[in-house]
């Protein structure tokens, strides 16, 4: 997740007087891990939902039943794991696996920096209804827009009222970026038009987890506690994407923190 964020999102406050590194060290400091609720689970073998509702007191929150019920499948799950990983005798002397390295002995990969070329898709055309490009893969949308058969102005809306009209039922979007995407695709519209093409990305709509974070707009890390977190940069990802003019449409929906959550 770090290397998501921009440095200056990494260390920067969120308006309390507490950045995201003492939050986390609160939480293990007031959380299971210290307290009786730790306990407990340690003594019955598993977390239980009576367990769940003690410690919504502790860190002010409210869950239904039905919400504890599926938390607690993913907790006791991960606590399967970690007492599985701690059967493991692990030796200081082996270094933690951060790195992976496919290369095999003796093998030397191309070093040089070459350009990216890519086979453009045959036979593609502008469909007669706009919206049945929705599914299509980048590189069928990226043609569109080089040919000039579809301007991106036409893609973003397309995308923007998609997401107007499924986000709340899908819950999917935590901030639509409606006024930086249409001067992202005029943008584009206009270079494309003029021959300066960037790339197979140019002028093609994107949605990005709201971990990322974006100058204009709050970047909550899908956390109630950062929910109005504004930050100062935008993060690398975000830049590139925008130096290769792609068009940002929206910031979605992760698991808190992006801790991934598995039903």
């Amino acid at each position: 997740m770090a290397h998501s964020m921009s440095a200056n999102a990494r260390n920067e406050s969120n308006g309390n007087g507490l950045d995201r590194r003492s939050f986390m060290a609160y939480l293990s400091a007031i959380g299971l891990g210290g307290s009786a609720l730790w306990q407990q689970a340690q003594e019955q073998g598993s977390v239980t939902k009576e367990m769940l509702a003690q410690a919504e007191g502790v860190f002010g929150l409210e869950f239904t039943d039905e919400e504890r019920e599926l938390m607690v499948r993913n907790l006791n799950r991960n606590l399967t794991s970690y007492e599985a990983l701690r059967t493991y005798d692990i030796p200081n002397s082996v270094p933690p696996a951060i790195v992976f390295d496919p290369v095999l002995p003796g093998m030397q990969l191309p070093t040089e920096e070459r350009e990216f070329r890519y086979t453009r898709p045959a036979g593609v055309s502008r469909p007669a209804n706009l919206e049945t490009l929705a599914f299509e893969p980048v590189t069928v949308l990226s043609e569109l827009l080089r040919t000039k058969q579809v301007t991106s102005n036409e893609l973003t809306r397309m995308y923007l009222d998609r997401l107007k009209r499924h986000g709340p039922t899908l819950e999917c979007v935590i901030t639509l970026t409606e006024e930086r995407a249409l001067r992202q695709a005029q943008q584009a519209d206009a270079e494309i038009a003029r021959g300066h093409y960037r790339g197979p990305l140019h002028g093609v709509p994107w949605g990005g987890k709201d971990l990322l974070t974006v100058q204009e707009y709050r970047t909550t890390w899908g956390a109630k506690p950062y929910e109005n977190q504004h930050l100062v940069d935008n993060a690398t990802v975000v830049d590139r994407l925008d130096d290769a003019g792609a068009v940002l449409v929206a910031k979605l929906t992760l698991g808190a923190l992006a801790q991934g959550f598995r039903v």
